[in-house]
Order: C-alpha cells, then structure tokens, then sequence
C-alpha cells in the first residue's frame, strides 16, 4: 500500500508540473511560441574566458524583452495569467490574480532579432571591438523559442595615447589642470563607457570653478584607430568647436540677495524684487536680507549660506546653502536662482527666494490600548511647537499629557486598587548652531544643533507605589553628511523620587519568601543619575543599493566624575550621597548593527544584531532599573512577551508576584533575522526568526541562572513566526504572529520544543502563540 501511495504521489506531482509547463505554450495560437529566452555565443579565439563572459553578460543585459520567470524549468505565473479569466474591471481579485500574480506570455513575435543584433554589435564595440559582428538565429521546440545570437567580436582596442588639446581659453586652462586625475589611462581597453565618465569627471571640476553653464555635452573626445598597425586607439580630449560661448565663462558673485518671507503665490520669477522698496533691505555682512516683517535675525542666514561678494562659484557651496536652509526646518519652499548681472561682466547675482513654514503649531494625539491582564487605558498628548521662537530658527516644543490603565476584568480582589496613572510634560529647546565659548566650523550640508530639554512625570500604581521622574538635558546634535550622525548629551541629569509605598507593596518587598522582593525595592528607592552620553549612527539605507546597513553605537557614563571625586565605594560601605540620594554609577554600551539585502524590487532579507553591557562599579553595586536591558516583546523576540524572558536560564514563572514580573539584566545579546515581501500593494509579509536573552554581571540570590557564564550559548532562547503589514504610506500597521522554539528556563534537554507544538490544541495556542501588533518595522 506505502508503495502505491509514493507512485500516487509521484504522479500527481509528475502531471501538476506537466500541466505547469504545457498551461505556458496551450493556449498558444498556430504559429506562436513561447520566448524563453536568449543565447549569446563570443566567436574569438584569442580572447580570453574571462573577457568572453564579461562580454556575453553585458551583451544579454541589453537585450530586450526579458523572457517570463521561470523557476526549475516551469513558468507558474504564466499558468496563472492563462487560467484567469480577463478581468473586467481594473481591480478586485481576478485582476489581481491574472496582473499581479501572474504574468503575460512573451511571445517570439515580440523580439526584434535585427534589433537586438544591432544592440550586439554595438555594445561590443562600445568595449573596444570595433571590427565586431552580430547575427541570429531562432530554434523552435514544442511551441517554445529561443533566440541565438552570435557575436564574432575581432580584436579588442587599447589606448596607446590621450592627448588633453590646448588652446587659449580660461576653461581649458581648467581642463588642462585635471589631467592627472584623467580616467583615460594608456594601456586601458577602450570603453564607451569610461569615456563618458571622464566628461562628467571635467565637468564636475569645472563646475567647482565657476563654469556654472558648461556641460558634458561640450566636451568630445576623438578617437584614432589608424596610429599603428597593432590595434591601439589615440584619444584628443577637446572642447567642440560649437560650444557655447556662455559655457566658457567664469562666474563670481557679487550680490547675495535673501527673501525671508518670500510668497510663491503673489511673486513671479523675474519680478520678485519690485514689490519691496528700499526700506525693506537690510544689508549684513555683504548680503542683503528683504525681510519687511523681521521674521528672522540675520544671522541665520550668514550662518547657513556659503557664498560671500567675490566668491568664484562653485557646485559644492551652491547644494551645501541649500541643504543648510531647508534642514533649519523652518521654511517650507526653498528656492535658488543665480541672475547674471546686467551691469558687471561674468558676475552672478545670487537670489535665495525663502518661504517660512507655520511658525506655531498645536496637536493633539490620543491613543486606546487593552493588554491580556484584563486592562484598558488611554493616553492623550497635548504638543505645542515654535519653529522660530527667538527669530533664528530656534523650535520650542512643549507638550503635557495624561494617561491611565484600568483593571476592568479579572480578580476582583483588589480590582479597584490596581489601577496606574501617568500624567506630565516637558520642554525642549533647538538652536541651529552649537552654543559653546568655543569656535567650531562646520562645512556639513546639515546644521548643528544644540539642545537642550526638562521634564516630569507623574507616576500612580495605586495599589503599590508613586514615582515622581524628573530630568534635565544639555547636548549637541551634529551630521557629518546624510550617513554620518553625532548625538552628545554633555548633562544627562534623571532623578526618581518616590512617594506612597503601600503596606501591600511593603510587605512584599519584606516577605524572604518572594523572590522578586530585592527588584521590586530597587524600583522605589530614590535614583539620581547624572552623566554624559554620547551615540553615533551610520546608514545608507536610503541608497539604492543591494546591500545596506545601518549601525548605531552608544556609550552612557554615569557618576565617573562624582565618584572619582568622592571616592566613593559601594562595596566597601562608602556610599555617597547628593543632596541625601545615593548617585547611580556605571558604564553602558550598546551596539546595535542591522544588514539589508535586496532580492527584488519588493523583497528583501534584513538583519539585526544588537549587542550590550552595563557594569556596575563605584557607588553603585548594580544598575538603576531603568537602565537594565529587556528582552521580549513586539520590536525584540516576538514569541515571548516583553520583558518575561531572563535572564539567563532563571525561570520568571517562579517568581509568583501579582505586582512585579519585568525582567531585566545587565548584558544583552541579540539576533533578528527576516524576509519580507509584498504580496499586493498596501498588504506585505515576513518570515522571522529572533533569538537573544539577557545576563547579569554579578550573581543574584533571587534569580538563579541569571549571571553570565561559559554556559550562555546554552541559555539563547529562540522564536520564530509570521507577519502581515500594511502599508498606508503615513504609517505601517505590523501583525506578527509567533511562537517559541527554544525555552531557556526549562531543563537543558527540554529546551527544544519543537516536539511540543500543537496547533491544534486550544491550551497550547493560548501559552505559545503570541500576537504582537505595532507600528512600523521592528528594525
């Protein structure tokens, strides 16, 4: 019987793939065939294996149309665009079926041979084999075709000589000053391709010399294939006999005109300047401001622009102003013109046309939320915002806001006391510039920042506790370029005063026999942290590239200076105190690394390893609370709920308390690994797998297994799962649906649970299939 099932078996899959290869050429017509594709043949034998491969690959990559996916043979879009019937309407799923998923027939009939032969011919010679020839030929079978094309390529060219020609010109005195850097190298292949680079490589010099109006196009290089009987071309760089005068002139500036409130609506190109009288300029530091209202100081302006009177022009200051006025973040349009002058030969008078956005906002955001611990809550955030509060771009925000969580279900025990209340606010100053008794340059197309920042929250767990959270910050914001970012907070001052400890939540932290008894006192003991931070990002994710990254690396030094000058040493009983609070100090880093691979236009690969350590030392023998690492939850390891994982090989359920169940450790080590793809416009999906935990540095009584030892790779948890997201441009609603694999608080030999899953049993989806829903990507 087992043997006529695999014969079964063996035959419907054997007939499904049949039908998958004949639905692509059935409904073919008499005289039609199916395209799979084209064959490229190099007919030289000289060349070597290499060059020919190099050769073919660039020859089919400019062939065209491109044949219809396949995969092991088959073409399963094809069958599917055969099978639907033709939609009628431009939507719903039939023509998403058909359009979407599958995917017409490219047919014979859709190739110009000719053409593509032609395209042949004249890629190889573009590389240097200028004797080059192309033909086709077409084979037939079973109503499919291909196409044959063969390339007999002759000799390739090399360049013997390249000569920059001279002449008189202030241009090509320019041009003659690049030629050590000429991209044209004798010995060099000829190649097409190259040589437009060179151009572009003259003309981005010349466009940093004032040779604002010269182009690529005035440039041509003229090449000489008769200068010896070996096959050597000599390449003359030259500027066109035709060439503009205009684009071999050099311009200065000489006025440097700012609008500050210009009005796209009301002002037209050429007559910006006429509705203004002379009262409404203000000239500063060679430049003149029309800002009638006095909007703006100034000096922002002289700040954010890098063309001074007398200035050569150059393409460098001209995109750095630019980028400098819109990253201010306060105008809303930014616009740029360079007017040459009527009255003074080869001068530009640059006019930067500005306008501001809403300088005063207000929004309000409310949110609703409920969680499996029978709460419901809401919060609501009042935000306030001035984009120009001093008049030099400054942004104040300030914002309060207010948010509760109410047991409406569960135990009734207790149920009117469990109830958590937040409300609270703060403000924040901007200042496009670094506000220090030093100096410092910047030439980055982004302004630097200072910031600085205080706020308060009030925090009520009726039943347990009252915090009062304030903090204070002073720092600086910097970007090198668009990859490159410096965050440095210099004062990084936060202090938790607490206040109402019930007897309830006193009796836990007194029982010997509650486990959670010494984390639960650490989260109402008075805190003081002070000390700096400093982070640093990289990405260039926004390019488009098949493989991204992005990094961010911070360090957090807290109390280093206090407990140096106080001597201050926990351990040994020499606890210091600020103002009759013990001041935290400890040392944090975390390094957070994330890979991008693209496969398609809508699919990809992303990575993510996060790597941490917090160490307590001094005044403090462990970390604040609030500064510990977590792990779980829906950015983190998705089949575990936040913070109920850790650390180390200790078992949270152990630790029966109905106040406290977070759990946090003092190293963290993470890996994130998922493929996304998009299934239909807004709709994507993903596959995931996380894994990590946290450890502790020193050993806790209360949580065994939790220190970081030799054994650590033994106690990675791992988790994997499914996800939805929808994608609504202004924000991305995630579904992941996961589950764990490895539990590394059960016994070693049981941590593997894949033997375990159950789907369908009820108990088991309700303890090991968790819904995590969020905004945004996890990383």
């Amino acid at each position: 019987m087992q043997e006529k099932k695999i014969n079964i078996s063996f035959l419907v899959a054997a007939a499904f793939s049949t039908g998958l290869v004949s639905c692509g050429t059935s409904k073919l017509k008499k005289g039609e065939y199916l395209y799979t594709g084209a064959k490229v043949n190099i007919v030289n034998d000289t060349m070597k294996k290499k060059d020919k491969n190099t050769l073919r690959d660039g020859i089919k990559d400019n062939l065209r149309p491109k044949p219809n996916t396949s995969f092991l043979g088959l073409r399963p879009r094809v069958w599917v665009y055969n099978i639907t019937p033709q939609p009628k309407k431009d939507k719903g799923i039939t023509n998403w079926l058909k359009n979407k998923i599958g995917e017409k027939p490219v047919l014979l009939g859709d190739v110009d041979r000719d053409f593509n032969a032609n395209i042949a011919q004249n890629y190889a010679e573009n590389k240097g084999y200028f004797n080059a020839k192309a033909t086709h030929d077409t084979l037939t079978k079973n109503k499919t075709a291909k196409v044959i094309y063969t390339v007999k390529s002759g000799a390739r060219y090399f360049i013997n000589e390249v000569t920059y020609e001279k002449d008189s010109s202030k241009v090509n005195a320019e041009i003659q000053q690049t030629v050590s850097t000429s991209l044209l190298k004798k010995g060099d292949p000829f190649d097409l391709a190259v040589i437009k680079s060179e151009r572009n490589r003259i003309d981005a010099h010349l466009k940093e010399k004032g040779f604002y109006y010269f182009h690529p196009d005035n440039l041509i290089v003229q090449a000489d294939s008769t200068v010896a009987k070996e096959p050597k071309v000599d390449l003359n760089v030259k500027l066109k006999g035709d060439a503009p005068e205009l684009s071999k002139k050099q311009f200065t500036i000489d006025k440097v005109v700012v609008f500050a409130d210009y009005d796209l609506k009301s002002a037209t190109d050429r007559n910006y300047i006429i509705p203004y009288g002379t009262d409404s300029v203000q000239a500063y530091n060679d430049m003149y401001i029309i800002d009638p209202d006095k909007k703006f100081k100034p000096q922002i302006f002289d700040r954010a622009l890098y063309f001074k009177k007398g200035d050569i022009y150059n393409r460098s200051n001209h995109n750095l102003s630019l980028n400098r006025l819109i990253s201010l973040g306060t105008f809303k349009f930014v616009k740029n013109q360079f007017v040459i002058s009527d009255s003074i030969k080869n001068k530009f008078d640059a006019y930067y046309l500005l306008t501001p956005r809403q300088f005063q906002s207000l929004q309000v955001e409310t949110t609703g939320k409920t969680n499996s611990a029978s709460f419901v809550g809401s919060e609501v955030n009042l935000n306030w915002t001035h984009r120009n509060f001093f008049r030099g771009a400054e942004q104040l925000k300030a914002s309060v806001f207010g948010a509760f969580d109410v047991q409406i279900g569960g135990p009734k025990e207790g149920k009117e006391n469990n109830n958590v209340y937040r409300f609270g606010g703060n403000v924040s100053l901007t200042i496009p510039r670094l506000v220090s008794p030093f100096n410092f340059k910047n030439s980055s197309a982004y302004v630097p920042k200072t910031f600085m920042g205080l706020g308060y929250e009030y925090q009520s767990r009726q039943a347990l506790y009252t915090l009062h959270n304030f903090n204070a910050h002073f720092g600086y914001l910097w970007k090198e370029d668009a990859q490159r970012e410096h965050e440095l907070k210099l004062i990084n001052i936060n202090a938790v005063v607490p206040q109402n400890i019930t007897d309830k939540y006193q009796a836990q932290i007194d029982d010997p026999n509650n486990i959670s008894r010494y984390i639960m006192k650490r989260v109402v003991e008075p805190q003081l942290i002070v000390g700096p931070t400093y982070s640093f990002t990289y990405t260039n994710t926004m390019l488009p590239r098949t493989n991204t990254f992005y990094y961010k690396g911070s360090v957090d030094l807290a109390g280093t200076l206090a407990g140096l000058i106080s001597g201050a040493n926990a351990k040994e009983g020499k606890e210091k105190k600020v103002f009759g609070v013990p001041f935290s100090q400890y040392a944090k880093t975390e390094q957070d690394l994330r890979f991008y691979h693209k496969l398609a236009e809508k699919s990809q690969i992303a990575t993510r390893l996060i790597a941490g350590i917090a160490y307590p030392y001094g005044n403090s023998q462990y970390v604040p609370y609030s500064r510990q690492f977590y792990v779980g939850g829906s950015n983190s390891i998705r089949a575990f709920r936040a913070r109920t994982l850790g650390p180390g090989s200790f078992d949270p359920r152990t630790a029966k308390n109905p106040f406290f169940y977070d759990q946090s450790g003092d190293i963290k080590l993470e890996l994130n690994a998922e493929y996304r793809a998009n299934i239909y416009k807004f709709l994507n999906a993903a596959v995931f797998v996380d894994a990590g935990n946290i450890w502790l540095v020193n050993e806790d009584s209360a949580r065994p297994g939790g220190k970081f030892s030799k054994d650590w790779t033994k106690e990675i948890a791992v988790g994997a799962g499914v996800g939805l997201r929808l994608d609504f441009s202004i924000l991305i609603l995630r579904l992941d649906l996961a589950m764990p694999l490895r539990v590394p608080y059960l016994e070693q030999d049981q941590r593997w649970v894949l033997d375990k899953v159950n789907f369908g049993n009820s108990s088991w989806r309700k303890d090991n299939l968790i819904l995590n829903i969020a905004i945004g990507y996890p990383f």
